[in-house]
């Protein structure tokens, strides 16, 4: 038995894989609403700070502060509470000290205005900036609701419609684009479902009419050798047609996200999967191993069950020809379900990971020209992974072979 390889210590770029969300907070996020509560709460506080500053030197100015007082004390006596006068002092230096006093009462006058001005100003930028703020969201409104819109027809279907109603402004013209968008897509992706399906269909009956047929003519005992060499070869090209038309019709159906989900234990659907390809991989010398762990989510069975039960016939043919191994484990990992399929194989080249899930591609090595499939396995799996959320991987294993693996939210 051969030694297992070590994985790779550094895997190569995924081949298909969502954009990661950001994990910044909400409110530090730079939208366009925040931006917009900056940009007018900022116009006004520097408008404020004008305007307080404009104030300011004009009651400087008639308050005249450093100036002499417009009058003189000639005879008689003052007295004042609020300065500290000299009681005998000639007239020169009492005008003197009456004209500092008088002085510092004005400058502390403006300091107060000063002072109250700044708290008003304070006050009132709050306002302004809550203020802007809920225009913002009132004006941005409607950009919010495309932005929904635009996010249930990603996740569910292209029937749904923005509608917008309102003035005839930017964004009203910016949802009925987006509707008519919508519209076209819907016609297109539809009219493409359509063809595929009624393409399918229609070769099914042509198909199983000729397998019928060539079934019929093998089972003639008189029949010439030649002859039934010849069925048994146009028999298995017929077989290899209807994988053709289902792979198809099956990869039109798993477009569309999941509706109809069902609670599937993702373990029983890869134990499954190994069961219907056993005797494919006992023929080829190729032994299961792995621990699948219970893992429920809510999918379509059926489709769940071709993910995997299409992932281990690929690891069991593209395998060594001695000694090889398929290792199929399930878990449950930071609360998304893990499927994943390691197997032995031919050496993969990280450049040509991408076009294995491309329909009727293959890889420049010993799968090229191969008759083990017609090329849609893999590109089915991957639209039926898109359908219930998840996503698919793919890394070469160091020594050879492939490791898949089928992410799918729990």
């Amino acid at each position: 038995m051969a030694t297992t390889p070590a994985p790779p210590s550094a895997p190569p770029k995924p081949t298909w894989a969502p954009r990661p969300q950001e994990h910044q907070r909400p409110w530090l996020r730079p939208t366009i609403r925040i931006r917009l509560t900056l940009l007018y709460g900022g116009m006004f506080l520097i408008a404020g700070i004008l305007l307080l500053s404009f104030i300011y030197l004009l009651a400087a100015e008639a308050l005249n502060v450093g100036s002499k007082l417009p009058f003189e004390l000639v005879t008689g006596t003052v007295s004042s509470k609020v300065c500290r006068l000299p009681a005998q002092a000639s007239p020169d230096e009492f005008n003197a000290a009456l004209n500092i006093c008088v002085n510092h009462q004005r400058q502390q006058a403006l300091d107060n205005l000063l002072t109250r001005s700044l708290f008003a100003l304070v006050g009132l930028s709050i306002i302004a900036f809550a203020f802007g703020y809920g225009m913002a969201g009132r004006v941005l409104s409607p950009l919010g609701r495309i932005t929904r819109t635009a996010r249930t027809v990603v996740s569910t279907d292209l029937s749904r419609r923005i509608e917008l109603e309102g003035p005839d402004d930017e964004f009203k013209e910016l949802a009925d684009t987006f509707d008519e968008m919508l519209d076209r897509l819907e016609r297109a992706f539809t009219a493409q479902q359509r063809f595929v399906a009624n393409a399918s269909h229609e070769l099914r009956t042509p198909l199983a009419i000729n397998r019928t047929l060539l079934e019929v003519q093998l089972s003639d005992p008189a029949a010439p050798v030649e002859l039934q060499q010849l069925g048994k070869t146009l028999l298995a090209t017929n077989e290899r047609s209807e994988q053709l038309v289902e792979g198809l019709l099956l990869l039109a159906r798993s477009e569309n996200e999941i509706v109809d989900r069902k609670p599937v234990d993702l373990a029983e659907v890869a134990t499954r999967a190994i069961d219907q390809a056993r005797g494919e991989a006992e023929a080829k010398g190729v032994q299961f191993r792995g621990r699948r762990a219970p893992v429920v989510i809510r999918g379509n069975g059926v489709l769940l069950e071709r993910i995997a039960l299409n992932l281990v016939q690929n690891a069991v043919r593209y395998n060594v020809p001695e000694d090889g191994w398929v290792e199929v484990t399930t878990e449950l990992q930071q609360g998304q379900a893990v499927l994943v399929v390691s197997n032995t194989g031919p050496v993969v080249p990280a450049y040509e990971i991408d076009n294995i899930f491309e329909p009727f591609r293959r890889l420049r090595t010993e799968r090229t020209g191969s008759d083990k499939g017609v090329g849609l396995g893999l590109s089915i799996v991957r639209s039926v992974a898109r359908a219930h959320g998840g996503r698919i991987i793919a890394e070469p294993r160091e020594g050879g072979g492939l490791v898949m693996r089928v992410t799918l939210p729990a």
